[in-house]
């Protein structure tokens, strides 16, 4: 699969952008846990112009972590065009556009999963920005606004006619949110339209082996992009492979590695971005992290009302000893 110049492998597998979530040191270690290209944390056009310090840091990469796209979100093109030049500074291989983000205080302003609503409107500004950067885009976006209105197949070709070089579908309306089922069906419309050239790589409940072998050999999307399947479990990349190549399940980390890697993530975050938010954003990765561990409620209750890194740790170490029985695979 190639995205402009960018040459991925046969079936690549994303990392999601994801608010609190994709942030440089979890994206390094989805990297290395065997994903193929990851995203940023949707990053607003405005507050790039207005050099606000919580978006412009969000546009820092780390090495290890290429390639990576930074996306962007916003409701007025010259703050969209104007933003690319920061944006640029940054180097990432690919530029992507939030055309799918269903939060309200987003949609209101005419951003993200609004678009759907006129796909005049998005093609306008996608070929605009297109034009104005030499750098790939991409967009990411949603079948459609609600179930009355599914129009993904009409975006999809005015997206690709506008210049955009790979399309990223979450199989779910802006009125879904993230309830419901995935919708693959119509995201497959888009894959198999006879003037559909450029790569489609199928989002939304990918959360399995299974599940990714099944987007990849009955549905022949480009790709999968993972999401909410990631949180708190970065193996989840290399056990999709895995099973792609082998049709067997790659065991899981055992206590000992799981408890090491939130360690090193939470190290790396606190550099990044302080002790405080590190803390506060890593408590929503517990749950995957020990996912299925008997009687962990309440090591995870102490994880996510611990408020400082040598608490933590002294949980994290608890959790190592409770569980150390357990071998490592």
């Amino acid at each position: 699969m190639k995205i402009g110049r960018l040459d991925l492998k046969d079936f690549p597998l994303f990392l999601a952008p994801m608010e609190d979530v994709s942030d440089p040191p979890f994206r390094k270690l989805c990297r290395q846990n065997g994903a193929d290209m990851v995203f940023t944390e949707f990053i607003s056009t405005e507050g790039l112009i207005r050099d606000a310090v919580k978006s412009v840091k969000k546009t820092e990469i780390f090495p290890e972590e290429r390639p990576v796209g930074i996306q962007i979100f916003g409701h007025d093109l010259d703050s969209m065009l104007h933003s690319l030049r920061i944006i640029e500074h940054a180097h990432p291989d690919v530029i992507d556009i939030n055309y799918g983000c269903p939060v309200k205080k987003v949609v209101a302003k005419g951003a993200g999963a609004a678009f759907l609503k006129n796909p005049e409107r998005m093609e306008k500004f996608t070929r605009a920005i297109v034009q104005a950067t030499d750098f790939p885009v991409t967009v990411k976006t949603r079948t459609g606004w609600d179930e009355n209105s599914i129009n993904i197949v009409e975006v999809a070709l005015r997206l690709q006619d506008a210049g955009v070089k790979a399309l990223f579908i979450h199989g779910r309306t802006r009125s879904q949110m993230y309830g419901g089922k995935a919708d693959w069906d119509t995201i497959a419309k888009v894959k198999h339209h006879p003037d559909m050239e450029i790569p489609v790589v199928a989002n939304g409940d990918i959360d399995t082996p299974e599940k990714a072998r099944i987007i990849k050999s009955e549905y022949g999307f480009d790709g999968a992009m993972i999401g909410r399947g990631a949180i708190g479990n970065p193996w989840i990349f290399k056990q999709m492979k895995h099973f792609l190549e082998t049709g067997e399940h790659l065991s899981g980390p055992g206590v000992i590695t799981r408890v090491e890697t939130i360690k090193q993530y939470l190290k790396d975050a606190i550099t990044w971005k302080g002790e405080r938010l590190a803390v506060l954003e890593a408590r929503r990765h517990y749950s995957g992290y020990f996912k299925g561990f008997p009687g962990i409620k309440p090591f995870r209750q102490q994880l996510v009302t611990a408020d400082s890194l040598d608490e933590i740790f002294e949980i994290l170490d608890s959790i190592a000893k409770h569980y150390g029985h357990e071998n490592e695979s």
